[in-house]
């Protein structure tokens, strides 16, 4: 587990929503009996815990976001789980066979406990020479608990109210400066980092410390490694 300069231990949030980082954009959320899986890619080494869900939440087609190799295994094992990819990721979805519903910028849906609402809409920019997808950010709301924000690999919407912002730290597409002024736009009260499977550990911790240092509207919080912890 990876340590960062400041963290936090807010008992309010001890209400009953579950988050486990599971690696790199993977998030594990639970909410009363409720389990959403988020963005299981082949970044992610370990998806054991990814049992029993109602749902998995794709954010966009890249491989690091959407594993098609292991994803028909993990469905398997999770027989009423829906899936749901953004819009363009629909192709590469039935290309492995998948059965799955699209997921619009735009888009609410009601999964047990939880309102997630899709917004956004495009993928960042990596390269002009690289054309762009599409990427839905990924905001809910549980009846009863924080809201999070997943934003898949897009700085360009800031939700209001978010109470939990999961945040990619390093990417091809981004940059320290891009990724502060995000996090200071969202100005969400705690910060998980996401998206950091392309970081050897000396630099991710410097990501780290940046991100904890520079962003005082935020307390970061890093669960790798930490398993389920309660909100």
């Amino acid at each position: 587990m990876h340590s960062i300069p400041r963290a936090f231990d807010d008992p309010c949030f001890d209400d009953g929503v579950r988050i486990t980082h599971l690696g790199h954009s993977c998030v594990l959320v639970e909410s009363g009996g409720t389990r959403l899986l988020l963005d299981p890619g082949n970044f992610t080494a370990d998806l054991d815990a990814a049992r029993d869900l109602d749902a998995v939440l794709v954010t966009h087609q890249h491989p690091d976001h959407l594993d098609v190799e292991r994803l028909p295994g993990l469905l398997a094992s999770n027989a009423n789980a829906r899936l749901y990819v953004e819009r363009e990721a629909m192709a590469v979805a039935d290309g492995a066979g998948l059965t799955a519903t699209p997921l619009n910028a735009g888009d609410t849906l009601t999964l047990g406990g939880v309102r997630v609402e899709a917004v956004g809409g495009e993928h960042a920019l990596i390269h002009p020479d690289i054309p762009r997808v599409g990427n839905v950010g990924l905001v809910l709301r549980p009846d009863d608990g924080p809201t999070l924000f997943h934003p898949g690999d897009s700085y360009g919407v800031t939700p209001g109210d978010v109470d939990v912002l999961l945040l990619p730290l390093t990417a091809p597409w981004t940059s320290i400066r891009e990724t502060v002024a995000f996090a200071r736009a969202v100005a969400a009260p705690r910060t998980v980092p996401i998206h950091d499977g392309g970081a050897s550990a000396l630099g991710r911790a410097v990501y780290l410390r940046l991100v904890s240092s520079l962003v005082e509207e935020t307390s970061v919080r890093d669960l790798a490694g930490a398993g389920p912890v309660s909100w």
